[in-house]
């Protein structure tokens, strides 16, 4: 019989015993180093800071290997390794290197540099002269055609355009799938391609609200729901007509194609479509 002096409770075994130390609220133990503290908060500074431990304070999954948490953290969250700080998503991780001091970055472009010398280069470049590209609904001005799209579905354009209509929209003019993938959806292939998801209360797992599409956890409900309505989890819709590159978002395949990387420019019906696309952008609200 193994027994519980706190709880004055006696169990079956110590398999047992130790299911009990992990599951009961009045216990904060550690499992792999049978240690028990006096708090909560006790018990995370302990797996955070133990040489014993992998811990991603990101989610709280415990990894066996340094090299596992690693591989974990770049595949799964959105982390500064600079600062070593954890953000909910691409936005939060962006507007991060935007405002901190740390980092010289472009935020229109995705692009950091060495040095403020170099930032203030890029900025003064070919690449931002004229800022040639107005969005028709803001004051704002963009670089390319990449950064406006991604300005739009960001949502955070005054005319409330949401990712949503973007892809609708594309789908409504690309008739022929030249940049867009055929959906088996029904008779209709121009709806939403957006998934609206809401958790709720119920995805608290007893540690933190788990994703139930790729178990990532997160500390607050609204931080969850942040991360469902994002493009994480949407189908790859987009496609290159050259390469064959698949991206979820519309911004994300414009920045393909500015890109060059794959001479998809020279591919004359991605031209037309593309061309189609930021001439006819104004009817989006129509």
């Amino acid at each position: 019989m193994a027994w519980c002096e706190p709880c004055d409770r006696y169990f079956s075994s110590w398999n047992a015993l130790e299911d009990h130390y992990e599951h009961n609220s009045r216990h904060n133990w550690c499992r792999k180093c049978d240690r028990h503290f006096s708090s909560p908060t006790a018990l995370l500074s302990h797996r955070v800071n133990s040489g014993a431990h992998n811990y991603c304070r990101g989610c709280g999954e415990d990894f066996d290997e340094e090299y596992e948490l690693r591989d974990h953290i770049d595949r799964t969250h959105w982390y500064c390794d600079d600062c070593d700080e954890f953000f909910k998503n691409q936005y939060g991780l962006r507007e991060h290197y935007r405002q901190s001091p740390a980092h010289f970055y472009c935020a229109d472009c995705d692009k950091h540099f060495a040095n403020d010398n170099n930032l203030r280069m890029h900025l003064k470049s070919s690449t931002h002269v004229g800022r040639g590209v107005q969005c028709k609904w803001c004051p704002k001005a963009f670089p390319s055609i990449a950064a406006l799209t991604l300005h739009l579905e960001s949502a955070t354009c005054a005319s409330g355009i949401t990712r949503s209509q973007v892809n609708a929209y594309v789908r409504s003019i690309d008739r022929q799938h030249i940049v867009t993938k055929r959906l088996i959806t029904g008779p209709s292939d121009i709806g939403p391609t957006v998934r609206s998801t809401m958790a709720t209360a119920a995805a608290w797992n007893g540690s933190y609200y788990e994703c139930y599409f790729c178990s990532r956890g997160f500390s607050t409900l609204a931080a969850l729901n942040q991360h469902l309505n994002s493009p994480a989890h949407e189908a790859k819709i987009y496609r290159c007509p050259h390469c064959r590159t698949e991206t979820r978002t519309l911004s994300g395949l414009v920045q393909h194609v500015e890109s060059e990387s794959c001479g998809v420019s020279k591919f004359p019906a991605a031209n037309r479509i593309m061309d189609k696309l930021t001439a006819s952008m104004g009817r989006l609200l129509m």
